[in-house]
């Protein structure tokens, strides 16, 4: 809380997706990296990966509206990475995609946990689950369990 924005270095994905609606796609990627004065070179580099990552990289110049729900999640999660975050909190990252782009997208988080970044994510899918090395359950608002993963 004692960092500006643009200094945390930490990804959110909202589970509403939180994109700004009169912005294309990449605007929405590169809002964060214009704030951090990433130098324009460098600005499409990132956008042009984060976007390759989650398979919207056709879809730069279309705006969130012209996207279906699956779409936007992935390009809310772009935005997400795009800064390169240590740590990245995500709720429910997963709910509006099919079973194949989840997938995908949780192999994009095992790959950011496996290079030493933080990847804390919200879930009620047990499978999604699967893929934490801790597991926190709660419960009308109390810890109920909290452990390593198996």
């Amino acid at each position: 809380t004692h960092l500006a924005a643009n200094q945390r270095q930490c990804g959110l994905v909202f589970q509403n997706y939180a994109l700004w609606p009169h912005m294309s796609v990449r605007q929405n990627l590169a809002f964060g990296l214009e704030g951090r004065k990433v130098p324009a070179e460098e600005k499409a580099r990132r956008i042009d990966t984060a976007l390759q990552t989650v398979r919207m990289d056709e879809y730069g110049h279309r705006k969130p509206n012209e996207l279906s729900g699956g779409q936007q999640q992935r390009v809310a999660i772009a935005r997400a990475i795009v800064h390169e975050p240590a740590i990245v909190l995500a709720d429910e990252p997963t709910g509006n995609l099919d079973s194949r782009t989840g997938d995908e997208i949780m192999a994009l988080f095992d790959a950011l946990q496996a290079e030493g970044n933080t990847v804390i994510l919200v879930t009620h899918e047990p499978a999604i689950a699967t893929h934490a090395r801790r597991l926190i359950r709660i419960h009308d608002g109390l810890i109920v369990e909290d452990r390593p993963q198996d």
